[in-house]
């Protein structure tokens, strides 16, 4: 048996949770959360990675998941600092031999555990996959080549999906010396400055069971492709990635939620596309490990193209929702008041910042990375790699006619009046171009 270290990321759950299963198989453990001070301070493009809104819905998924490693005897011993040297000194003082964690397709996390293994050379270190619907062995996308989604899609529904699991009976005790008062009293470091927000979703396992529950426990599931492309409100879509993007809820655990729901309220064409935008986020998940770097790189997985100019107001202007586009401006502040964002919306925000402003489409990605409640590193940097042009759209990017856009999604012009009424800038200063250095 092992003293074992588990390293919590995007798993903050007890449910289907392979990573916690296989270190429960332990003498020993020790659950650590690592809080990076670099999430808060500038990082990719001048923008802190770290914005009010999800770091307040992570502290509530982390308060949520003390209370039910509390029934365990377990903690959450929280640490400052980069994960690497974080993991590595506790590794030494406790005499761990075997550190577990979820595998995810970021590049940062990859760095982190080659860091520790480099570190550590004796380290066991268990990486379990328990973020996507399939797992290493099993994922569609052919590891020799980029495919399309159509293509992935294809191969992925005939492809069979892991079972989610249930929470671990027990879970073994804390290493000598470690104390479970002692964690128990210690609250969540908070490094950020941010003040408390009003928030737009309720963060923990819990909470996402609540809305699992309530979510097809109605009839809206079976409407979602005709409400999915509206701008506002909380039924039009399903709601659920700031659980499924945090951990707190496993993809696994609502495709099983889908199937229940179909075999006792029908299949249609809407529970088909939910299954669909399942795949579109578990695509993205492969693409993102597949192309590790390129996911941030100005060209993408493509040969050419992407804007390299910066343009500091035209940048300043559509994060703060004060262009000269008035549909752009009420995404751009619905964003900043609730960390949330429809899918039709962030498409017409991004296309707007690369078609109509002509900026390097990774500044606005930074932006949705700061600001996104449900950000998730593969979705959002291979969504706006798609809308630029400069990844996995065999169209070769997407400019949306914005005016067309305001009339089939805002004909009566609520949306709008709601998020930004008043005047709307007419011009934007076009002296400021800033030539930006190609990466």
């Amino acid at each position: 048996m092992h003293k074992t270290l588990y390293w919590l990321t995007k798993d903050l759950r007890i449910d289907d949770n392979a990573a916690l299963i296989a270190a429960a198989k332990s003498d020993s453990l020790l659950c650590v959360y690592c809080i990076e001070p670099r999430w808060f301070s500038q990082y990719r493009f001048h923008t802190a990675s770290m914005g009010a809104h999800r770091w307040q819905f992570i502290r509530q998924c982390l308060a949520d998941l003390r209370v039910a490693l509390a029934t365990y005897g377990q903690e959450i011993l929280f640490v400052v600092g980069e994960p690497d040297r974080c993991l590595a000194e506790l590794v030494e003082r406790h005499a761990i031999d075997r550190v577990v964690c979820s595998f995810l397709p970021g590049t940062d996390e990859a760095a982190a555990l080659a860091g520790l293994a480099a570190r550590r050379p004796d380290l066991i270190i268990d990486t379990q996959d328990t973020y996507t619907l399939f797992d290493r062995t099993s994922s569609p996308l052919p590891k020799e080549r980029v495919v399309s989604y159509s293509k992935f899609r294809t191969l992925a529904e005939r492809t069979d999906t892991l079972l989610p699991v249930d929470a671990p009976a027990s879970l073994p005790p804390l290493p000598a010396g470690i104390s479970f008062a002692e964690l128990r009293k210690a609250e969540i470091p908070d490094l950020s400055g941010y003040s408390h927000l009003e928030p737009f979703f309720e963060g923990g396992e819990s909470a996402a069971k609540r809305h699992l529950t309530s979510y097809f426990g109605s009839t809206h599931a079976s409407s979602y492709k005709k409400t999915r492309n509206e701008l506002d409100g909380w039924d039009t879509s399903s709601k659920l990635s700031p659980w499924l993007n945090s951990g707190s809820l496993s993809a696994r655990r609502a495709l099983s939620h889908l199937r229940s729901y179909e075999q006792t309220a029908g299949a249609n064409d809407s529970t088909y596309w939910l299954y669909i935008e399942l795949l579109w986020r578990e695509y993205f998940q492969w693409i993102a490990v597949q192309i590790g770097p390129k996911l941030f790189s100005l060209r993408g997985i493509s040969s050419c193209g992407g804007f390299k100019c910066f343009y500091p107001e035209r940048f300043e202007k559509w994060c703060q929702g004060t262009t000269p586009y008035p549909l752009v401006n009420a995404c751009m502040k619905q964003l900043k008041a609730t960390g949330y964002l429809s899918n039709r919306g962030r498409q017409i925000a991004a296309s707007c910042l690369v078609n109509e402003l002509e900026m390097d489409w990774r500044y606005g990605a930074a932006w949705f990375e700061h600001q996104l409640c449900d950000y998730d590193v593969a979705s959002n940097w291979g969504n706006w790699q798609y809308i630029a042009g400069v990844g996995v759209d065999p169209r070769g990017g997407r400019h949306f006619n914005l005016q067309k856009q305001t009339e089939t999604y805002d004909p009566a012009g609520s949306y709008i009046a709601r998020w930004s009424p008043g005047p709307v800038l007419q011009t934007l200063d076009t002296r400021d171009a800033a030539d930006w250095p190609i990466g």
